[in-house]
């Protein structure tokens, strides 16, 4: 099962991951800011408290989450 171990709130709505199979990349998650659990994280700070929780998944305090197979994927397909 593919994990998140680590995760960085960058500029501009990208976040630097790193998986637990070694991968690492970033991914910019702008097109994912609206509805009511996401559109608090266009604010910069707020965007900043992301986490990754003990299941290896990245969220934020408001319990807003980002499938970890769709994050991998998108770094995956970054680096071809």
């Amino acid at each position: 099962m593919i994990k998140v171990t680590h995760v960085e709130a960058k500029k501009n709505d990208i976040l630097s991951l790193v998986f637990n199979d070694g991968i690492k990349g970033e991914v910019s998650i702008e097109d994912r800011l609206f509805g009511e659990m996401f559109k608090p994280l266009s604010d910069p700070n707020y965007f900043a408290q992301v986490k990754v929780d003990e299941y290896g998944v990245i969220c934020w305090p408001n319990e807003a989450d980002l499938d970890t197979e769709t994050l991998h994927s998108k770094v995956c397909k970054k680096q071809k």
